[in-house]
């Protein structure tokens, strides 16, 4: 991957933090000397990192985590600063400047939101700039947070069109089994396609102690491949590993598409990764082949369920008829009028309502398939 210009490196807390807990400004200054060693080799670099709330932890002298969320929130917002800081040392000391960007998810289901966002980025790293991205944990609500920062960081990705997005955790990457109480577990190099029981295998392989284990890496992952991005899981703490991961000779697991796949048009990723879902559909065997494998759109007749209360354009999830989130994307119909015509054809639908009431459930031009 010698042709990549821009990466996106995501660093969870477990990685951040020494074995007290603190965060360790040493790690930090070796993370910056790689972000320096691929600036100097033309890269451009993006660090979404995670943090706060334990070195606002630090600051104000709490030994366990706080269990309400406005002490959170106030760990976030004290800690965010000590964060900030410690990385601009850390880049300055390689003649680097950096700039802090702090989101909620509510600055991206916009649209107008999420095109500035883009903006934003783009001038920062025109005029040298590292970006250092985290959630605005101070004012984020739960409905419109991340989850994640592995989310976060492929939302960022999916924004600026990044050639590659590095997630550096406290585990290797994904393995067969969790190696923590399976001496035959094997780490799984590289995946070029994500299924059903390769998140049963993630969901039993967790070991960080951040907020997102190796399920909310995969999902991340299936997101970046979805968008034509690459995206490489590895050990934060192994030396020189975010160049290692650029150089594709990492020890851990590449994520990435056989054959080069192109990225998505943003509209589609700003659907399949920005917005909030407001509800979801099941499709029928017939519709499932249809839209995977033919680039359907789906049609009332292959939707078989109908889940929650949406509009006509709002954004829901995507369901195979075995229950695998297969796609997001905008609904043609309010839920009340899906759940009347799911299973019918549009030339029956069209008695009812006119053929220009009659159209796609969700049409293939605003469908991110996973």
């Amino acid at each position: 991957m010698a042709n990549l210009d821009l990466i996106v490196v995501k660093i969870g807390s477990s990685t951040l933090v020494d074995a007290d807990g603190r965060l360790d400004h040493g790690y930090i200054d070796s993370l910056c000397a790689q972000v320096a060693e691929l600036r100097r080799r033309g890269k451009r670099v993006i660090i979404v990192s995670s943090g706060a709330a334990a070195a606002g932890r630090e600051v104000l002298g709490l030994h366990e985590r706080p269990s309400d969320i406005p002490t959170l929130q106030a760990c976030a917002a004290t800690g965010q600063a000590k964060l900030i800081e410690s990385y601009e040392k850390a880049l300055s000391t390689h003649g680097l400047s950096c700039g802090q960007v702090l989101l909620t998810r509510r600055d991206v289901v916009d649209r107008e939101g999420y095109l500035n966002a883009r903006n934003t980025f783009e001038r920062l790293l025109d005029l040298g700039v590292v970006p250092i991205v985290n959630e605005n944990d101070t004012v984020s609500v739960a409905e419109f947070t991340f989850g994640d920062n592995d989310m976060l960081g492929a939302i960022v990705s999916a924004l600026v069109s990044a050639d590659l997005y590095v997630i550096l955790s406290d585990v290797e990457g994904l393995y067969t089994a969790n190696p923590s109480v399976d001496p035959d577990a094997q780490l799984i190099r590289r995946i070029d396609h994500i299924d059903e029981q390769l998140f049963r295998i993630a969901g039993a392989s967790s070991s960080s102690y951040g907020t997102g284990g190796m399920f909310s890496k995969v999902s991340a992952a299936r997101m970046m491949m979805a968008a034509g991005i690459p995206t490489f899981i590895c050990h934060g703490r192994s030396e020189g590993c975010l160049i290692e991961c650029v150089e594709e000779t990492a020890y851990g697991t590449l994520f990435k598409q056989s054959g080069g796949a192109s990225h998505e048009n943003s509209h589609k990723l700003w659907i399949g990764l920005a917005e909030v879902p407001q509800g979801s559909i099941t499709l029928d065997e017939g519709a499932t082949r249809a839209v995977l494998s033919q680039g359907a759109s789906i049609l009332p007749v292959g939707v078989s369920d109908c889940a929650g209360s949406f509009a006509v354009g709002d954004v829901i999830d995507v369901h195979s008829f075995d229950g695998l989130l297969i796609g997001r994307g905008t609904a043609g119909y309010c839920a009340e009028d899906l759940r009347r015509f799911k299973g019918l054809k549009l030339d029956i639908i069209a008695r009812f309502v006119g053929e220009d009431g009659a159209r796609p459930a969700i049409h293939r031009d605003d469908l991110l398939i996973f």
